[in-house]
């Protein structure tokens, strides 16, 4: 807009308009690129209002007449000054959004932490992408701890985006955390979980609209043996196995609603299934964002056939070289955020067995 003002002033300038009186026009157009265009900007548009005020100066032979020296003069200093201001402003929204990253990576490290390297027998890693520009959480989550009932996992994704979103995150997240290490059940863990959305919900005084649409999907996992890994799905897209080189989805047999949305289910909300899953097997949890990722033909990213082509030794590397495909196939342009857990057999248990904690060791 500016620079679009002092275009309009050169032109009356120009024409037969001549005798209009730009000069408070001009004068202005400092002051609101700093608004908005930076320092830079401010500094192009004060070069560009100068140049029309010296150029009327020039064809109309107003140099030596004191107002043209008075306009000069005003208008160079409303641009020191404006320059002034929009790089102090810029320092400042600089050092706030330094402040706003900081905490966001500490509410990250509490909510989103990475999985440890070592989960007994398992090897693990973790990632989380958020699809929203500069944010670090959302409304995907992720855990993976060591129980006294074996290695236990979460992957979820909360229905909208904002506060709203990493606050249901949160309530599942602190639910899991703390009834996975008492809860033998798979099946009681998650409705723990559901409990502690419903809670949630209604703390925060939402409406009776909103918590009709507010729900979780949410999968939890359990591998405790040498050849089995249990699941409970809410309305999750199911887990891959990578055996021998070829991806497989495990389930779900039977469909149950996500958290939140009990109300529409008939029957158990929680069923546990069980699959196989054998040392030398690789186990991928993950989020709606990885298998809704576009390209720019529209085509969706092929999950199964990415996992198959990585070649990783260690978990993290294969999620760092899934994250590499993942990127590359959307251009760099996610459209939803994404959390993924992978494990494998630790080559150095190929035994298989799940430690077992000592109940003091579970407390949480």
């Amino acid at each position: 807009m500016p620079f679009a003002v002092v275009l309009v002033g050169l032109g009356i300038e120009l024409s037969p308009l001549h005798y209009v009186y730009t000069g408070p026009l001009l004068t202005a157009m400092p002051p609101l690129a700093a608004l908005t265009m930076g320092p830079f900007g401010t500094l192009a548009a004060a070069a560009g209002a100068l140049g029309v005020t010296s150029t009327s100066a020039t064809l109309h032979h107003s140099w030596g007449d004191e107002q043209v020296y008075s306009n000069l003069l005003g208008l160079l200093v409303v641009s020191v000054a404006s320059v002034t201001i929009s790089n102090i402003m810029r320092v400042r929204r600089r050092h706030e959004m330094d402040q706003i990253r900081r905490v966001s990576e500490a509410a990250q490290d509490v909510l989103l932490r990475p999985v440890s390297a070592r989960l007994g027998p398992l090897r693990a890693a973790s990632i989380y992408l958020a699809a929203e520009a500069g944010a670090q959480i959302g409304g995907d989550l992720y855990e993976a701890v060591q129980t006294r009932y074996g290695i236990r996992m979460i992957v979820g994704d909360v229905r909208g985006k904002g506060l709203p979103a990493v606050r249901a995150a949160a309530a599942v997240l602190g639910a899991f955390r703390e009834t996975v290490h008492y809860e033998q059940d798979l099946a009681e863990v998650i409705n723990h979980c559901a409990a502690a959305l419903r809670r949630e919900c209604a703390t925060a005084g939402y409406d009776d609209e909103y918590r009709a649409e507010s729900f979780v999907t949410a999968l939890v996992a359990q591998v405790s043996g040498a050849s089995t890994v249990h699941f409970v799905n809410r309305g999750h897209p199911a887990p891959l196995v990578l055996h021998h080189g070829k991806a497989h989805a495990l389930g779900p047999r039977a469909p149950m609603p996500p958290l939140g949305l009990e109300d529409l289910a008939v029957g158990p909300f929680a069923v546990t299934e069980s699959y196989p899953f054998t040392p030398g097997d690789r186990l991928l949890l993950h989020t709606d964002g990885v298998l809704e990722a576009r390209n720019d033909a529209g085509e969706f990213f092929p999950l199964s056939a990415a996992m198959e082509e990585v070649d990783a030794r260690t978990p993290q590397q294969f999620l760092d070289r899934l994250h590499e495909r993942l990127i590359h196939h959307t251009g760099d342009s996610l459209s939803d955020d994404v959390a993924m857990i992978f494990v494998d057999w630790s080559p150095d248990r190929a035994d298989g067995q799940v430690p077992v904690a000592a109940p003091e060791d579970a407390a949480t």
